[in-house]
């Protein structure tokens, strides 16, 4: 069967079998909201206190969930949205035989021209990568927005332009922490090995000399096994030191996303050890807490490196520097306010 209808079928095979507890084509619920949360809570407290907040970090978990939970809307957001989800790594570490992780286009319109170019596009191979930088990107605007409210709130002397910056501060925040918490789950699809790999639901019809399972595993590995066998104190154990990316976006997405590559073939392994199914899974158990644990330590990281970019942001047209708010002391009222 060609790569683009067995991916149709497979598809629609998990959304059966995930149902009614996991209904997502991802982590479950409860991966995404364990990834969400746990990311959030390891923020460090040089972060704005807004993001650390017990309602914060509940809002993040839920948020993260949100791209499986809109899913079903209708065939325009579905067939345009769902690819954000994945992307099918060959077993020569190309995109379908298109471009490699670590040479990423730098557009998404480069990287459609790309794969049409080895005969298929994005809706087939996936864009993840994209999805991470793309939301990446958004949060370095809106940290750049809440630093420059910051700075001048205090000092605006103008009683209507200082309650509208309060306001506008509050707007600010609870829509990072959407766009936070949306993007977490792209972040956390990132960790999970049958995202990133044509391999995603059974080793599929490729060489297979080590005889790895065709079954459809997905849903079975990343809903109930973890639903029922990892919870946040085993993820918490398997989390890294903190260690933001200083590489640009692109690369460290790509960096990531080759990681979790690395990964495929030892769960195929494992499963046909028995590790997921047999009598004693407590290799299964660790293997998922640490890809779990994977996705939180980037989720945290990328955040972390999103706050130290968005100090050398700007907002407004024409636009106003963080630098001129913060350090010259420049009212911004009128670049945020909309001088149209």
């Amino acid at each position: 069967m060609p790569i683009p209808a067995l991916r149709a079928a497979t598809l629609a095979c998990l959304l059966a079998l995930a149902a009614p507890a996991s209904p997502a084509l991802a982590w479950g619920a409860t991966g995404h909201r364990l990834i969400g949360e746990l990311g959030e809570a390891a923020l460090p407290a040089d972060l704005p206190i807004f993001l650390r907040t017990p309602q914060a970090i509940e809002a993040v978990g839920e948020f993260a969930r949100e791209p499986d939970r809109s899913k079903g809307s209708g065939r325009v957001h579905d067939t345009e949205r769902d690819p954000g989800h994945f992307v099918d790594l060959d077993d020569d570490g190309k995109i379908l035989g298109g471009p490699a992780l670590a040479a990423l286009p730098a557009t998404r319109s480069d990287y459609e021209t790309a794969l049409r170019a080895v005969n298929t596009d994005s809706y087939h191979a996936g864009y993840l990568p994209y999805s991470i930088i793309d939301g990446w990107q958004q949060l370095v605007k809106d940290f750049t927005y809440v630093r420059v409210l910051e700075a001048a709130i205090p000092r605006e002397t103008n009683p209507e332009h200082k309650a509208w910056m309060r306001r506008d501060l509050e707007r600010r925040q609870a829509l990072t922490l959407r766009d936070l918490g949306v993007w977490a789950h792209f972040v956390g699809d990132g960790s999970q090995p049958m995202h990133v790999t044509v391999h995603y639901n059974g080793w599929g019809p490729y060489p297979n000399p080590n005889g790895y399972t065709m079954d459809r595993i997905h849903a079975p590995f990343e809903g109930a096994f973890v639903r029922t066998n990892v919870g946040a104190d085993q993820v918490r154990a398997a989390m890294a030191a903190e260690a933001p990316c200083a590489d640009p976006i692109e690369v460290c997405a790509g960096r990531y996303l080759a990681a979790t590559a690395a990964t495929v073939e030892p769960l195929y392994a494992l499963w046909k050890a028995g590790g997921f199914v047999g009598a004693d899974p407590a290799r299964g158990k660790a293997f998922a807490a640490a890809r779990l644990a994977a996705g939180v330590d980037e989720l945290r990281d990328l955040v972390v490196s999103a706050w130290a970019a968005s100090a050398n942001g700007s907002v407004g047209y024409p636009p106003i520097t963080v630098d001129q708010v913060v350090k010259d002391h420049m009212d911004p009222y009128d670049a945020l306010y909309g001088e149209d």
